[in-house]
């Protein structure tokens, strides 16, 4: 993200780190040298008892600068009350709160600043995003512009019923574990490979059997975890549009490897709430997914991306290794 350098780009970033124009949300973010490292959004509560702001805060982890932008509901009578176990949280944890905003009925105020003639007390206009130097800056590297609304970010990623793709799973012979897996996991490997390659050159994979065989051996955890290690910072958007596509297409009980791939590009990425959005379609999918279920466990705590990225890379060459070796079974 952009260096931020006013309240202005502060509320013009937060769409683009969440993917979304929130509403009705407490979102606190951390900066690093002035750039936002960390988002995280939570639903306006009714009440948050210390506990819950304990945690929130906790998710902030080594993080020391803060900032935070509360979005109001028009059902709120007190927000003050509402938040103070959080500011108090902040305040205990030794973070350093560089900005406090509060958005109320499409205005913005800062708590933090005094000057009314830059902070007035009835608040300033939101900017439009749309004219924001953020916007122009992050739609220049690639970035897509926010959705209105969780809703529509939502809508998506619904999925879109592919009948004739049914029939071509069904003929795609499933792994037979009791006998060597490495041949259908080279298969499956190959077929990620190729797949990845029709994305590069047409932005689509048209070749319904070639499709087909990736759903069917992404159920392999093998096959799944190449998937993963070959995901490549500098190819972020292939990977992240081609996920992205095959999860909507994905007939039920095939939803759950690819919606998890995207979560995880997502998250990279910093797209948060595509992020968990993936994941609950990989849950509702599979509910005892188990790296749904790990990377329900990662986000929640705040972990940078990096991290993640770095796990991904160290484990590619043993998954590589297990696959095209045949020195591990799945």
């Amino acid at each position: 993200m952009t260096t931020i350098s006013s309240p202005i780009d502060l509320l013009s970033a937060i769409p683009f780190l969440i993917g979304y124009q929130p509403d009705d949300s407490i979102v606190l973010l951390a900066l690093e040298n002035d750039s936002i490292s960390l988002a995280i959004r939570i639903d306006f509560p009714e009440n948050l008892s210390d506990s819950e702001a304990n945690s929130l805060v906790a998710r902030l982890a080594e993080h020391q600068d803060v900032l935070l932008v509360t979005y109001i509901p028009d059902t709120c009578h007190d927000s003050e009350a509402t938040l103070r176990p959080l500011t108090e949280a902040l305040s205990a944890s030794g973070k350093n709160l560089r900005e406090s905003i509060v958005v109320v009925a499409g205005r913005w105020r800062s708590m933090i600043c005094s000057d009314e003639l830059c902070c007035p007390i009835e608040g300033s206009p939101l900017p439009e995003l749309s004219l924001s130097r953020i916007a122009a800056e992050e739609v220049s590297k690639g970035k897509p512009f926010p959705f209105s609304s969780l809703e529509a970010l939502s809508d998506s990623i619904d999925s879109e019923p592919q009948p004739k793709l049914v029939e071509a799973i069904n003929l795609i012979s499933e792994i037979d574990y009791d006998q060597d897996p490495a041949p259908f996991q080279r298969e499956g490997a190959n077929a990620v490979i190729d797949f990845m390659q029709d994305f590069r050159c047409d932005g689509i994979c048209r070749d319904q059997r070639l499709v087909a065989k990736v759903l069917v051996r992404l159920c392999d955890l093998q096959v799944r975890d190449f998937a993963l290690g070959i995901m490549d910072e500098e190819e972020s958007e292939l990977f992240f549009s081609a996920w992205r596509w095959l999860m909507r297409i994905a007939p039920k009980n095939y939803i759950a490897a690819p919606a998890t791939l995207l979560a995880v590009s997502s998250y990279e990425r910093g797209d948060g709430a595509l992020a968990n959005l993936a994941l609950k379609k990989a849950l509702d999918d599979q509910p005892n997914y188990a790296l749904a279920l790990l990377l329900q466990k990662v986000f929640q705590s705040g972990q940078s991306p990096a991290l993640f990225r770095s796990l991904r890379k160290e484990l590619h060459p043993k998954v590589c290794d297990a696959i095209f070796s045949g020195n591990m079974s799945a």
